[in-house]
């Protein structure tokens, strides 16, 4: 990511952009950001930026510290959040696995970051059983396992709000906590203050879950969220183990663009909007077909027409 200032006629047309895309509805109070998966390795701020989001969770080539701090506040983002993965086995996490999430979260402090995202990393006895991972010989993380799971994520939720940052917790396909009874499990072992959740939509339509539901019954917990549409076509074939694995199916563009899959966008939005929800929605794709600046303008503005269609009254004119 490239650390000069951007030229100014850029943040104005950012700013124009944001603007435009803005809502006075129900989830007016809601940042909306990107998660820069697809772009890798390349300058991408101004991108960001010029396509009128908020803000980002810190990519792959980010600088650190106030050099992240100054490029993002000359173009007028927020780094929204960092991600970070929980290396485990059925046992539980790894032996270096909390050393790895401590470094995480304090790229997220030194950048003034606001989310820290944690989530299990994959592994390949789950990566294989992703899509149908409720099936009998999926294999499960152990009770004691899970116990480890469990006092590791309230060691980081402690050090995480000590350090003035948000913490949530995100279920994720192919990982040890994927199905919705996986992600009720985690729940009801952790309370929701402690460990809030990040719910993203993909993953768990992927997992089994219906979303709407997810966020009906979880409530309050769900203080983040991740907003990526499924193809229906190539999670069927997932499910039917035509393709081998999550990493395969990420390759045939199991995500895809916002509006273009099996996602409720307006029904989930409509659920969050009941709850008048103020945490970020962040837009991401996992692997696309068009350019990564196309796939993002397209989820932003996919969304800035569903927000918008919140506050119209009942067969209104589109």
């Amino acid at each position: 990511m490239t650390t000069a200032p951007p030229a100014s006629a850029l943040v104005e047309r950012a700013r124009h952009l944001r603007g435009l895309l803005a809502t006075d509805g129900p989830l007016s109070g809601a940042p909306i950001g990107t998660v820069p998966i697809l772009w890798n390795n390349v300058d991408i701020a101004d991108d960001i930026a010029r396509l009128g989001y908020d803000g980002c969770q810190l990519g792959l080539g980010f600088p650190e510290g106030e050099a992240l701090r100054s490029t993002l506040a000359a173009r007028e983002l927020r780094l929204a959040e960092v991600y970070a993965s929980i290396a485990a086995t059925v046992d539980g996490p790894t032996e270096g696995a909390l050393d790895e999430v401590r470094e995480r979260l304090r790229l997220l402090i030194a950048g003034g970051g606001e989310v820290f995202c944690v989530a299990l990393d994959g592994s390949p006895d789950r990566d294989v059983a992703a899509g149908h991972a409720t099936d009998d010989d999926t294999s499960r993380m152990t009770d004691a396992g899970w116990d480890r799971l469990v006092a590791l994520l309230r060691m980081v939720a402690a050090e995480t709000r000590a350090a003035g940052a948000r913490i949530a917790f995100h279920s994720h396909a192919g990982t040890y906590v994927e199905t919705p009874a996986e992600v009720d499990r985690l729940a009801a072992a952790i309370d929701a203050d402690t460990l809030p959740f990040c719910l993203d939509v993909g993953h768990y339509l992927v997992g089994g879950g219906d979303p709407v539901a997810a966020l009906r019954q979880l409530g309050a917990r769900v203080t983040h969220v991740h907003l990526k549409d499924v193809d229906p076509g190539v999670l069927e074939r997932l499910r039917r183990r035509e393709v081998g694995n999550f990493r395969d199916a990420v390759r045939q563009r199991l995500f895809t663009e916002l509006g273009s899959g099996m996602l409720d966008l307006e029904g989930f939005l409509a659920a969050l909007a009941e709850r008048d929800y103020r945490g970020w929605l962040m837009v991401e794709q996992d692997s696309g077909w068009p350019p990564p600046a196309e796939s993002a303008a397209i989820g932003r503005r996919v969304l800035a027409f569903a927000l918008r269609g919140l506050t119209r009254e009942p067969g209104a004119a589109r």
